[in-house]
Protein backbone atom coordinates (compact mmCIF):
# COMPACT_ATOMS: atom_id res chain seq x y z
CA UNK A 1 0.00 0.00 0.00
CA UNK A 2 1.34 3.41 -0.95
CA UNK A 3 1.48 6.26 1.58
CA UNK A 4 -1.16 8.06 -0.49
CA UNK A 5 -3.53 5.10 -0.32
CA UNK A 6 -2.88 4.72 3.39
CA UNK A 7 -3.93 8.28 4.21
CA UNK A 8 -6.90 8.07 1.86
CA UNK A 9 -8.13 4.92 3.60
CA UNK A 10 -7.54 6.50 7.03
CA UNK A 11 -9.59 9.57 6.15
CA UNK A 12 -12.41 7.62 4.52
CA UNK A 13 -12.66 5.11 7.37
CA UNK A 14 -13.11 7.85 9.96
CA UNK A 15 -16.55 8.80 8.63
CA UNK A 16 -15.76 12.37 9.61
CA UNK A 17 -17.61 15.39 8.29
CA UNK A 18 -14.22 16.66 7.11
CA UNK A 19 -14.07 13.95 4.46
CA UNK A 20 -17.11 15.31 2.64
CA UNK A 21 -15.53 18.74 2.31
CA UNK A 22 -12.32 17.22 0.93
CA UNK A 23 -14.22 15.83 -2.05
CA UNK A 24 -14.69 19.32 -3.50
CA UNK A 25 -10.99 20.26 -3.52
CA UNK A 26 -8.68 20.04 -6.54
CA UNK A 27 -6.39 16.96 -6.35
CA UNK A 28 -3.19 18.59 -4.97
CA UNK A 29 -5.02 20.39 -2.16
CA UNK A 30 -7.13 17.30 -1.50
CA UNK A 31 -3.96 15.22 -1.17
CA UNK A 32 -2.48 17.70 1.33
CA UNK A 33 -5.54 17.98 3.56
CA UNK A 34 -6.11 14.21 3.45
CA UNK A 35 -2.53 13.53 4.58
CA UNK A 36 -2.74 16.15 7.34
CA UNK A 37 -6.11 14.85 8.51
CA UNK A 38 -4.71 11.30 8.59
CA UNK A 39 -1.91 12.57 10.84
CA UNK A 40 -4.48 14.12 13.18
CA UNK A 41 -6.42 10.86 13.29
CA UNK A 42 -3.29 8.80 14.03
CA UNK A 43 -2.39 11.02 16.99
CA UNK A 44 -5.94 11.47 18.28
CA UNK A 45 -6.56 7.72 18.21
CA UNK A 46 -3.69 7.25 20.67
CA UNK A 47 -5.41 9.37 23.30
CA UNK A 48 -8.81 7.79 22.64
CA UNK A 49 -7.93 4.12 22.18
CA UNK A 50 -4.78 3.35 24.20
CA UNK A 51 -5.92 2.66 27.75
CA UNK A 52 -2.44 2.53 29.31
CA UNK A 53 -1.37 6.16 29.70
CA UNK A 54 2.30 5.17 29.82
CA UNK A 55 2.03 3.42 26.47
CA UNK A 56 0.03 6.31 25.04
CA UNK A 57 2.66 8.83 26.22
CA UNK A 58 5.40 6.73 24.62
CA UNK A 59 3.50 6.64 21.34
CA UNK A 60 3.07 10.43 21.37
CA UNK A 61 6.78 10.79 22.11
CA UNK A 62 7.49 8.63 19.06
CA UNK A 63 5.34 10.92 16.93
CA UNK A 64 7.28 13.96 18.17
CA UNK A 65 10.46 12.24 17.04
CA UNK A 66 8.84 11.34 13.73
CA UNK A 67 7.84 14.97 13.14
CA UNK A 68 11.42 16.10 13.80
CA UNK A 69 12.82 13.41 11.50
CA UNK A 70 10.26 14.19 8.81
CA UNK A 71 11.11 17.88 8.67
CA UNK A 72 14.77 16.89 8.63
CA UNK A 73 14.07 14.90 5.48
CA UNK A 74 13.66 11.32 6.74
CA UNK A 75 9.97 10.47 7.29
CA UNK A 76 9.29 6.81 8.02
CA UNK A 77 5.53 6.54 8.69
CA UNK A 78 3.12 6.34 5.71
CA UNK A 79 1.34 9.48 6.94
CA UNK A 80 4.45 11.63 7.09
CA UNK A 81 5.74 10.15 3.83
CA UNK A 82 2.48 11.27 2.19
CA UNK A 83 2.47 14.67 3.90
CA UNK A 84 6.05 15.90 3.62
CA UNK A 85 6.23 16.34 -0.18
CA UNK A 86 3.26 18.73 0.14
CA UNK A 87 4.11 20.51 3.40
CA UNK A 88 6.19 23.36 2.02
CA UNK A 89 3.73 24.24 -0.76
CA UNK A 90 0.88 24.66 1.72
CA UNK A 91 2.67 26.22 4.69
CA UNK A 92 2.52 23.17 6.92
CA UNK A 93 5.20 23.49 9.62
CA UNK A 94 6.51 21.25 12.36
CA UNK A 95 4.95 23.55 14.98
CA UNK A 96 1.49 22.73 13.60
CA UNK A 97 1.98 18.99 14.00
CA UNK A 98 3.59 19.37 17.41
CA UNK A 99 0.66 21.50 18.60
CA UNK A 100 -1.77 18.73 17.70
CA UNK A 101 0.40 16.24 19.60
CA UNK A 102 0.50 18.63 22.59
CA UNK A 103 -3.29 18.78 22.59
CA UNK A 104 -3.52 15.01 22.66
CA UNK A 105 -0.94 14.94 25.46
CA UNK A 106 -3.33 17.15 27.45
CA UNK A 107 -5.92 14.38 27.16
CA UNK A 108 -3.46 12.08 28.93
CA UNK A 109 -2.43 14.61 31.57
CA UNK A 110 -5.83 15.94 32.63
CA UNK A 111 -9.46 14.91 32.49
CA UNK A 112 -11.13 18.10 33.78
CA UNK A 113 -10.91 21.80 32.99
CA UNK A 114 -11.49 24.33 35.75
CA UNK A 115 -12.77 27.09 33.49
CA UNK A 116 -13.41 27.99 29.88
CA UNK A 117 -10.02 29.66 29.46
CA UNK A 118 -8.29 26.33 30.08
CA UNK A 119 -10.68 24.49 27.80
CA UNK A 120 -10.21 27.08 25.06
CA UNK A 121 -6.45 26.50 25.10
CA UNK A 122 -7.00 22.78 24.64
CA UNK A 123 -9.49 23.43 21.83
CA UNK A 124 -7.03 25.69 20.06
CA UNK A 125 -4.38 22.97 20.03
CA UNK A 126 -6.62 20.16 18.79
CA UNK A 127 -8.92 22.20 16.53
CA UNK A 128 -7.77 25.80 16.08
CA UNK A 129 -4.37 24.78 14.74
CA UNK A 130 -6.08 22.22 12.51
CA UNK A 131 -8.26 25.03 11.19
CA UNK A 132 -5.18 27.15 10.49
CA UNK A 133 -3.50 24.39 8.50
CA UNK A 134 -6.73 23.69 6.61
CA UNK A 135 -7.16 27.39 5.77
CA UNK A 136 -3.63 27.49 4.36
CA UNK A 137 -4.26 24.39 2.26
CA UNK A 138 -7.59 25.67 0.97
CA UNK A 139 -5.90 28.96 -0.01
CA UNK A 140 -5.99 32.38 1.60
CA UNK A 141 -4.89 35.91 0.83
CA UNK A 142 -5.84 37.61 4.10
CA UNK A 143 -4.23 37.33 7.54
CA UNK A 144 -7.70 37.65 9.08
CA UNK A 145 -8.56 34.26 7.59
CA UNK A 146 -6.31 32.66 10.21
CA UNK A 147 -8.36 34.29 12.98
CA UNK A 148 -11.50 32.96 11.25
CA UNK A 149 -9.98 29.48 11.08
CA UNK A 150 -9.04 29.40 14.77
CA UNK A 151 -12.47 30.66 15.83
CA UNK A 152 -14.22 28.15 13.59
CA UNK A 153 -12.04 25.38 15.02
CA UNK A 154 -13.17 26.40 18.50
CA UNK A 155 -16.84 26.38 17.46
CA UNK A 156 -16.53 22.93 15.94
CA UNK A 157 -14.65 21.49 18.90
CA UNK A 158 -17.29 22.87 21.28
CA UNK A 159 -19.88 21.09 19.12
CA UNK A 160 -17.91 17.86 19.47
CA UNK A 161 -17.78 18.30 23.24
CA UNK A 162 -21.56 18.83 23.43
CA UNK A 163 -22.20 15.76 21.26
CA UNK A 164 -19.80 13.53 23.19
CA UNK A 165 -20.63 14.46 26.80
CA UNK A 166 -21.88 10.96 27.61
CA UNK A 167 -19.14 9.04 25.79
CA UNK A 168 -16.40 11.23 27.24
CA UNK A 169 -17.74 10.85 30.80
CA UNK A 170 -17.63 7.08 30.45
CA UNK A 171 -13.96 7.42 29.41
CA UNK A 172 -13.32 9.40 32.56
CA UNK A 173 -13.15 12.79 30.83
CA UNK A 174 -15.37 15.79 31.39
CA UNK A 175 -14.68 18.71 29.07
CA UNK A 176 -17.47 20.91 30.43
CA UNK A 177 -15.69 23.48 32.64
CA UNK A 178 -15.91 22.68 36.34
CA UNK A 179 -16.99 26.20 37.29
CA UNK A 180 -19.88 25.97 34.82
CA UNK A 181 -20.98 22.61 36.19
CA UNK A 182 -21.10 24.25 39.61
CA UNK A 183 -22.96 27.29 38.29
CA UNK A 184 -25.75 25.07 36.95
CA UNK A 185 -25.54 22.66 39.92
CA UNK A 186 -24.77 19.63 37.76
CA UNK A 187 -22.67 16.93 39.43
CA UNK A 188 -20.12 14.87 37.52
CA UNK A 189 -21.86 11.72 38.74
CA UNK A 190 -25.05 12.75 36.95
CA UNK A 191 -23.21 12.62 33.64
CA UNK A 192 -21.91 9.12 34.36
CA UNK A 193 -25.33 7.94 35.52
CA UNK A 194 -27.03 9.48 32.46
CA UNK A 195 -29.34 11.56 34.62
CA UNK A 196 -31.19 14.23 32.66
CA UNK A 197 -32.63 17.25 34.45
CA UNK A 198 -33.68 20.81 33.82
CA UNK A 199 -30.34 21.83 35.31
CA UNK A 200 -28.45 19.68 32.79
CA UNK A 201 -30.50 21.04 29.88
CA UNK A 202 -29.82 24.61 31.02
CA UNK A 203 -26.09 23.84 31.20
CA UNK A 204 -26.10 22.36 27.71
CA UNK A 205 -28.14 25.26 26.30
CA UNK A 206 -25.46 27.57 27.70
CA UNK A 207 -22.76 25.51 25.94
CA UNK A 208 -24.70 25.52 22.67
CA UNK A 209 -25.25 29.27 22.81
CA UNK A 210 -21.51 29.81 23.18
CA UNK A 211 -20.78 27.49 20.26
CA UNK A 212 -23.28 29.35 18.05
CA UNK A 213 -21.66 32.64 19.06
CA UNK A 214 -18.26 31.27 18.01
CA UNK A 215 -19.66 30.22 14.61
CA UNK A 216 -21.05 33.73 14.11
CA UNK A 217 -17.79 35.36 15.18
CA UNK A 218 -15.78 33.12 12.87
CA UNK A 219 -17.93 33.87 9.84
CA UNK A 220 -17.75 37.60 10.56
CA UNK A 221 -13.95 37.39 10.33
CA UNK A 222 -13.90 35.72 6.90
CA UNK A 223 -13.37 38.43 4.30
CA UNK A 224 -15.03 38.25 0.88
CA UNK A 225 -11.65 37.90 -0.84
CA UNK A 226 -11.10 34.47 0.72
CA UNK A 227 -14.67 33.21 0.87
CA UNK A 228 -14.54 31.20 -2.37
CA UNK A 229 -11.27 29.48 -1.48
CA UNK A 230 -12.51 28.69 2.02
CA UNK A 231 -15.69 26.93 0.85
CA UNK A 232 -14.51 23.54 2.20
CA UNK A 233 -14.25 25.10 5.66
CA UNK A 234 -17.70 26.60 5.26
CA UNK A 235 -18.99 23.14 4.32
CA UNK A 236 -17.59 21.74 7.56
CA UNK A 237 -19.03 24.66 9.51
CA UNK A 238 -22.49 24.08 8.07
CA UNK A 239 -22.33 20.33 8.72
CA UNK A 240 -21.23 20.82 12.33
CA UNK A 241 -23.74 23.59 12.98
CA UNK A 242 -26.52 21.41 11.57
CA UNK A 243 -25.41 18.72 14.01
CA UNK A 244 -25.54 21.23 16.86
CA UNK A 245 -29.08 22.24 15.90
CA UNK A 246 -30.04 18.57 15.73
CA UNK A 247 -28.77 18.07 19.27
CA UNK A 248 -30.72 21.12 20.44
CA UNK A 249 -33.89 19.89 18.73
CA UNK A 250 -33.48 16.52 20.48
CA UNK A 251 -33.41 18.22 23.87
CA UNK A 252 -29.69 17.58 24.52
CA UNK A 253 -30.18 13.84 24.98
CA UNK A 254 -26.45 13.23 24.66
CA UNK A 255 -25.76 11.21 27.80
CA UNK A 256 -27.00 7.88 26.45
CA UNK A 257 -26.38 8.27 22.72
CA UNK A 258 -24.13 9.91 20.15
CA UNK A 259 -26.31 12.02 17.88
CA UNK A 260 -25.03 12.23 14.30
CA UNK A 261 -26.03 13.20 10.79
CA UNK A 262 -26.38 10.58 8.07
CA UNK A 263 -23.69 10.46 5.36
CA UNK A 264 -26.21 11.50 2.70
CA UNK A 265 -27.23 14.53 4.76
CA UNK A 266 -23.60 15.55 5.25
CA UNK A 267 -23.01 15.24 1.52
CA UNK A 268 -26.13 17.28 0.77
CA UNK A 269 -25.03 20.05 3.13
CA UNK A 270 -21.58 20.09 1.51
CA UNK A 271 -23.09 20.24 -1.98
CA UNK A 272 -25.53 22.99 -0.99
CA UNK A 273 -22.68 25.03 0.50
CA UNK A 274 -20.66 24.55 -2.67
CA UNK A 275 -23.57 25.84 -4.79
CA UNK A 276 -24.45 28.77 -2.54
CA UNK A 277 -20.90 29.71 -1.57
CA UNK A 278 -21.82 30.14 2.10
Amino acid sequence: MTPEQYVQDKAAASGSSFYYAFLFLPPPRRAAITAFYAFCREVDDIADEVSDTGVAAAKLAWWRSEVAASFAGTPTHPVTRALMPLASAYGIEARHLLAVIEGCQMDLDQSRYLDFAGLARYCDLVAGVVGEVAANIFGRSRESTLAYAHRLGLAMQLTNIIRDVGDDARRGRIYLPTDELKRFDVKAGELLERKYSDRFCALMAFQAERAHRCYDEALAQLEAADRAAQKPGLMMANIYRSLLREIEADGFHVLHQRISLTPIRKLWIAMRTNWRGR
